[in-house]
Parts: structure tokens; sequence; C-alpha cells
């Protein structure tokens, strides 16, 4: 999605507080993945993390980091993943519901296919599905 829309729509991931760190809800994934990291007690360790992070997975988004006082999870309650899409004019048009269970990518990229049709050759299958209507009805709103 952002490889097809980075030219149009800008994005930001923000790193905010760790969901499962190992000193606290360590899950099996995350060491079956080998994404263990303590919770980070200061802004410094916060930042090491999100660089490996990023360097090992080659994560290509912007990262913003969220500061110790945990300022955009609170403002956007994105712990432990939420997504949003902010138009032009500051305005929330799409708000995700919490990870995991309610985390839809396919559902911003609905979006984003209706406001920027035909990018990099992509284009909404269908335009009536759910996904397609949930975004637009969302951005109506």
């Amino acid at each position: 999605m952002y490889d097809d829309y980075k030219d149009r729509a800008d994005f930001l991931a923000v790193y905010i507080r760790e969901a499962h760190p190992q000193d606290e809800w360590q899950m099996k994934k995350n060491l079956d993945e080998n994404v263990c990291y303590p919770q980070p007690k200061t802004l410094p360790q916060r930042i090491a993390i999100a660089n490996d992070f990023t360097q090992r997975f080659h994560f290509p988004l912007p990262l913003g980091i969220d500061p110790m006082t945990d300022l955009a999870d609170h403002l956007y309650a994105g712990w432990p993943e939420r997504l949003y899409v902010i138009d032009e004019s500051g305005k929330i048009v799409y708000r995700g519901g919490l990870g995991p269970f309610n985390y839809h990518p396919d559902e911003v990229r609905a979006w984003l296919a209706r406001r920027f049709p035909g990018v990099s050759g992509f284009a909404l299958a269908n335009p009536e599905s759910k996904e397609a209507r949930a975004a637009h009805d969302s951005n109506s709103n």
C-alpha cells in the first residue's frame, strides 16, 4: 500500500510503547520472530528499539517516536495498533479499530483507492465491497 500511494499520500507510523515487551507480557510470536524488547524507560531506549526494528525489518515508512509521556498514544488510542487517515485539512476521515482483531489495512487501501483512483495500476476490484463502503462511509462522516 505504501509503495502504491507514497507519491500521493503522506504516510507516518508512530512507535508507541511496546505492546508485548519481554519484561511485561511476552508473546510466543515475539519469541518466534525474535522481536523481543524490554519496555523502554527512557526516550533514548525507545529510539534505539525503533532504529533496531526499522533496520532489521527494512521498515519503509517514515517512523515517528512517541515521547515518553505517550502523547500520540493517548490522543489517538494507538495501543496496541491502530490505523488513521487524516485528510489534507487535518480532519480524521478514517479511524480504524484497535488491533490486532479490528486492524484492517484493506479498509485504508479501499479509502485510498477511492481518493486516488488508478494509482499504480491498482483498481478496487469491487467498489461496492464492504471495505469500500466502510472507507467511503467513514470519509463522509
